[in-house]
């Protein structure tokens, strides 16, 4: 039995419905955060207060209040000192909009979860919140490290942060396509489906890694500098490549190692997109799975494109953005090829084992 066969198909449409549109929230409040951190906007609320913190500062005695607290963290005393209210209000919608957008991602799965569970429509219903929880407690500890010492968040915990986020909108797109998913009778011959399988598990992690070397990135402003493509300061690997001590701070802190890794990490991941592409065509892949299959170059060329103008360009924030935006679109469709030559194979050795025991 493939998985969810034992629920009724209205109610897989239903479940797969919501999950679908609870990724798109997922999707949406990964793309406000970046656009928090491109604006230096993440350390302007400095408490952590889940139920009174749904409302911002309502009166001109709460916002100076709000604002005398950021003025308490260094943020505020190296870098932005003098800042206006007006402007500390800019940045403080930021934060309070990506703050907002994921207690209503919390409500919209924990609502119709208990909802579902009551009803006996799933069976196993806290994994999912759980992770959303602990995904939004890592937010705040991710907020904390840019409190006392530091002039912003710890790259570590940035990259954490929007990796458990990722984990968690993966499970949900995986969870909602297998709820959504209609039986396909046509596909390439089974042994070939296999290769193609763990080519795209694998290509589909690399975009992973590529989006978290790209948190890295964000966290130490590592788009600030060497604003050229393909060489980075007159080289194809920078002088400054290993200048920190022990050696593998340079990946995660050095300027140099981080951006050039991402870069690379980045080419990697087109090329491999590339060849599953040409692969997959070759071998006559169609349905659900081909249209995902023909999708995917054209987003990872889109990527490439908005990557190097991100970096070119010094970081314009719409564009850097979109930049991020495009590497979750770019994880979903590799995902959702993923998952269609998974479901095929699966079909492909039930109708097998169906022949073999006719045979018999």
């Amino acid at each position: 039995m493939l998985p969810y066969d034992d629920i009724e198909p209205g109610r897989r449409r239903i479940l797969g419905k919501w999950l679908t549109w609870w990724a798109a929230m997922v999707l949406l409040v990964v793309v406000i955060g970046g656009i928090t951190r491109l604006t230096e906007s993440g350390l302007s609320i400095t408490e952590w207060a889940p139920v009174s913190g749904v409302l911002p500062p309502l009166t001109e005695q709460a916002w100076q209040k709000a604002f005398l607290d950021y003025q308490q963290i260094p943020e505020y005393q190296e870098l932005n000192r003098g800042m206006t209210l007006g402007q500390f209000k800019s940045i403080y919608f930021w934060e309070y909009t990506h703050r907002l957008w994921a207690r209503l991602i919390g409500l919209a799965i924990a609502v119709p979860l208990v909802i579902f569970w009551i009803k006996g429509w799933l069976t196993k219903p806290l994994a999912i919140l759980v992770l959303t929880g602990a995904q939004g407690a890592l937010g705040w500890i991710m907020v904390t490290s840019g409190l006392t010492e530091r002039t912003d968040v710890s790259q570590y915990r940035l990259a954490a942060h929007l990796g458990l986020a990722l984990v968690v909108y993966v499970i949900a797109v995986w969870t909602a396509a297998d709820l959504l998913w209609k039986k396909e009778s046509r596909g390439p011959p089974r042994l070939t489906l296999r290769g193609l399988r763990k080519y795209s598990g694998i290509l589909t992690t690399l975009i992973f890694v590529t989006a978290i070397a790209g948190a890295f990135v964000a966290g130490i402003d590592g788009g600030m500098a060497y604003n050229s493509f393909p060489l980075m300061g007159g080289r194809f690997v920078p002088a400054g490549y290993f200048t920190l001590d022990p050696w593998w701070k340079n990946v995660f802190e050095n300027v140099a190692a981080v951006q050039f890794n991402h870069r690379w990490i980045g080419v990697l991941t087109f090329t491999s997109i590339v060849a599953v592409w040409l692969k997959g065509r070759r071998h006559g892949v169609i349905g659900t799975a081909g249209k995902w299959l023909n999708v995917l170059p054209v987003v990872a060329l889109a990527q490439v494109g908005l990557g190097i103008a991100t970096l070119v360009l010094a970081v314009p924030i719409i564009i850097a953005a979109l930049h991020q935006t495009g590497a979750v679109i770019l994880l979903t469709v590799s995902l959702l090829l993923h998952h269609g030559l998974t479901r095929i194979e699966h079909e492909s050795n039930q109708t097998s084992a169906r022949l073999s025991v006719l045979a018999s």
